[in-house]
């Protein structure tokens, strides 16, 4: 009985989807879990799987496609590629880019460019799944990548920031304009994962301060955590689930002053 339970929850068999920005870090262990529970897995990265030092089996259920996720035309025709011959049952929206600098000293060029990556991406490539996914027998799922940066300020990455918020807003957007097309959406904010874009935002005094004032005071893992919230969403036993962001930070957010 507990077996049949959780395979009528959350079994992906034979479901297939895209996780943009799955050839490392959090967009890695999101896409091998998912395979691990049965679906097929796009990658969309402009790098093949990086696997040095991953702590997880691979899953060669996860296939590398070769895309710029800020490239139209290369995002149509490999999405219509996909669907024409598979379906597509979720999308996840994963990729994303960020560095460290002064608000004073952000130009132009880097503003465009992580706005390009962090927000445009995610919305074109949902519009660009959105007639497969309302079509899923399975109920169409999306899920967006969002942050701890939706709500709350860091120095030095204000660009950052803002991609961030802007990702929730999509979310709730087309949570709302699509309820009726038989697709969910959702976001999940993850904390601080050990990746090495936390590397890139925080030296190692920050980074002891950060895990200090974490409630647990680890970081979180992007298989085994953010991973696990993002199989629970793209799982029948989230069929009444949209609109929302979930935090996966250790209880970063709650932390009170």
């Amino acid at each position: 009985m507990k077996a049949d339970v959780l395979e009528h929850f959350f079994s992906l068999d034979g479901r297939v989807g895209i996780v943009t920005g799955a050839s490392s870090g959090i967009g890695l262990g999101i896409a091998h879990l998912l395979a691990d529970a049965g679906a097929k897995v796009y990658n969309f990265s402009r790098r093949p799987t990086q696997g040095d030092g991953v702590d997880f089996p691979l899953n060669p259920n996860v296939i590398d496609r070769a895309v710029d996720v800020t490239d139209a035309d290369q995002v149509k025709r490999a999405v219509e590629e996909i669907a024409g011959r598979e379906g597509i049952d979720f999308l996840i929206n994963n990729a994303g880019i960020t560095k460290r600098v002064r608000a004073e000293d952000v130009d132009r060029e880097w503003w465009e460019k992580i706005h390009r990556t962090n927000v445009e991406s995610v919305f074109f490539m949902a519009r660009q799944c959105y007639p497969f996914l309302k079509r899923s027998k399975h109920v169409g799922r999306i899920v967006n990548i969002s942050s701890m940066a939706a709500h709350l300020g860091f120095a030095e990455v204000a660009p950052y920031c803002s991609t961030k918020s802007a990702v929730t807003g999509i979310t709730r957007g087309l949570a709302v304009e699509w309820a009726g097309d038989n697709i969910l959406v959702n976001s999940v904010a993850p904390g601080w994962i050990k990746t090495h874009m936390t590397q890139v935002v925080a030296d190692p005094e920050r980074l002891a301060k950060i895990v200090g004032r974490m409630p647990l005071h680890r970081y979180g893992h992007p298989r085994n955590d953010v991973g696990a919230m993002i199989w629970f969403l793209v799982s029948d036993a989230a069929r009444y689930i949209t609109g929302q962001d979930f935090a996966v930070d250790g209880g970063a957010l709650s932390f009170g002053f």
